[in-house]
């Protein structure tokens, strides 16, 4: 069964970084998209950045701020996250699209912005 394992979360201060990892069981050149959501308490799961092919895409919120990458020997997306702020606080999920097939989840990662 494919799994996607994340990795990375953690407490850290309002300007500090931080860098998730997603992890996959399978080679990842098998997914045509992957990419990071993440949900705050009481609002709904939003887009944060997807990688498709050799091209990125990045929620308003985090432009400038947020890079996703794929290391396809790893089998691993990351997502590096700079100038944090508290309002980027949320459990972070990895998922991964396979043509023809249900979109697949990691279980989450805790990310909060607090002093």
């Amino acid at each position: 069964q494919v799994q996607l394992v994340e990795s990375g979360g953690g407490l850290v201060q309002p300007g500090g970084s931080l860098r998730l990892s997603c992890a996959a069981s399978v080679s990842i050149t098998i997914f045509s998209a992957m990419g990071w959501h993440r949900q705050a308490p009481g609002k709904q799961r939003e887009l944060v950045a997807v990688i498709r092919g050799g091209s990125t895409t990045y929620a308003e919120s985090v432009k400038g701020r947020f890079t996703i990458s794929r290391d396809n020997a790893k089998a691993t997306v990351d997502l590096e996250m700079n100038s944090l702020k508290p309002e980027d606080t949320a459990v972070y999920y990895c998922y991964a699209d396979r043509p023809f097939d249900v979109r697949l989840w990691g279980q989450g990662t805790q990310v909060t912005v607090s002093s």
